[in-house]
């Protein structure tokens, strides 16, 4: 952060948001350095096929790091030709093999396939990170898959479930979301080397009086750079990649926004039964000091709302660049890709913190469920007193009655009375003795196989991070 000069605008994924990792993918430098790299790749194949010398070879490669990105833009003001900005000043650098650099090239045979190495070792950067907090999940699912809480429905109590089983359920989307990036990783290709309008037409010329075919000309250079060309491109690779891309992004960082929006209404204090962890010398608000603001989780809701903003882009752009190419993509594609994994990246790191550290209020979550559980278990009651001879319109009204003074009870603020009024009242007692009403009234009969469910839902993440 020293370094970064504040007294300008700077990007808050400059340094706020994201790793130093994931911002040298997509930094300058590592642009000019694939590009050199490229560049390098190309006119090794040329070499093989007998169209650039083996000294001209041995400039290019000598010279291959050796770039001023300084210089490059200052080129770039006369130019306004980024490319061409970088093969003149790769050119001054080498000066025995410039004047082979780029050639039979285009330039988004440079930057596209630049471009998709740089989404590919992202996305492998946001599948590890994943990975991390499903880790990360699955240890608090295993630790909590029997601990009994109440569930919520309409954000009003309802049936009880265990805290085990609520993580399972983010868990479960985030291991979709993975399922999906291993997907997108083998479904997208690079351009390849197929000049200004797809149909390599630069390189049929330039290897007429060669042996080698335009075809294994590409292989050859694809096979250096560890990518997979696609068969048809314009002059870029399909639009349509950066929207299944940003689209998979969009899984991720929903997974996580489910989870954190509904950590900071059980960090409510109404509810009080999950809390971020809050670090010793942390201020929660600098005008009120009693102030535990759940702010991390708050973060990932906001930026995850960023995040689902750009695929729209994406579709725009893979629509609205017309016949082979035109630039509708160009500007905001230097943006949207860049800070849509910056920002899931973000997301990611904030949500591995929080379940890292995440406060179970076990006490609490005793509290909420001894005051609601008690209203869950009035249907199984209902059905075992008909079954041993009450009238169900008759005990529907009893138990109707019971809940209502019940309610009362809690909403002013005292400890539910539901069991106390159900084992007193007379007409119940005719069908259910005290041992059968304390039974239905048990939570551990009213979670279903939920418990196991969550256990096996551990074991499958297991096998998925050990891939």
């Amino acid at each position: 952060m020293r370094n970064i000069d504040f007294s300008t605008y700077v990007s808050p994924f400059t340094w706020r948001y994201g790793s130093n990792e994931m911002r040298q993918i997509f930094s300058e430098q590592h642009k000019y350095q694939l590009w050199r790299r490229i560049w390098v790749a190309l006119a090794q194949v040329e070499y093989q096929a007998g169209l650039v010398s083996r000294e001209e070879l041995a400039d290019l490669k000598k010279n291959e790091n050796n770039f001023d990105i300084h210089r490059i833009l200052e080129i770039e003001k006369e130019t306004r030709h980024d490319v061409v900005a970088a093969i003149k000043e790769f050119a001054e650098k080498a000066k025995i093999g410039g004047g082979k650099i780029h050639l039979g090239a285009t330039s988004m045979d440079i930057v596209d396939n630049a471009d998709m190495l740089r989404i590919k070792e992202a996305l492998c950067l946001i599948e590890k990170k994943t990975k991390n907090v499903l880790s990360l999940f699955s240890r608090l699912i295993k630790k909590y898959a029997d601990f009994p809480c109440i569930g919520y429905t309409h954000l009003q109590p309802a049936e009880p479930t265990t805290v085990g089983y609520r993580l399972a359920f983010y868990a479960q989307d985030l291991l979709s979301s993975l399922t999906y990036i291993s997907f997108v990783k083998k479904q997208i290709k690079a351009k390849g080397m197929k000049g200004a309008v797809g149909s390599s037409a630069s390189y049929s010329a330039l290897l007429r009086n060669s042996k080698m075919r335009t075809d294994q000309f590409e292989k050859l250079i694809m096979q250096q750079l560890d990518l997979e060309p696609v068969l048809i491109s314009s002059q870029v690779y399909p639009r349509q990649y950066d929207v299944i891309v940003l689209n998979c992004l969009t899984y991720v960082t929903s997974s996580l926004a489910k989870f954190a929006g509904d950590l900071r209404i059980l960090q409510s204090p109404h509810f009080g039964e999950w809390s971020e962890p809050f670090g010793k010398k942390q201020v929660g608000s600098s005008a009120m000091p009693f102030k535990k603001n759940p702010i991390s989780s708050e973060k990932i809701c906001s930026l995850a709302r960023y995040v689902a903003s750009l695929p729209n882009i994406a579709l725009e752009n893979a629509s609205l660049s017309y016949l082979e190419r035109t630039l509708d993509d160009s500007a905001n594609k230097r943006i949207i890709m860049a800070e849509g994994f910056l920002a899931a990246e973000q997301i990611l790191m904030s949500a591995g913190k929080i379940i890292g550290g995440l406060v179970i209020n076990e006490k609490r979550i005793a509290f909420n469920l001894a005051q609601y559980a008690p209203f869950a278990a009035s249907e199984a009651i209902l059905i075992e007193a008909v079954k041993k001879g009450a009238n169900r319109q008759e005990m529907h009204e009893v138990l109707r009655s019971i809940s209502l003074v019940a309610w009362q009870k809690i909403q002013s603020g005292q400890p539910n009375p539901m069991e106390k009024l159900l084992l007193e009242n007379k007409r119940l007692k005719k069908y259910l003795n005290s041992e059968d009403l304390k039974k239905l009234l048990d939570v551990k009969s009213h979670m279903g196989d939920a418990p196991e469910r969550a256990v096996k839902l551990v074991r499958h993440i297991k096998k998925i991070n050990e891939k």
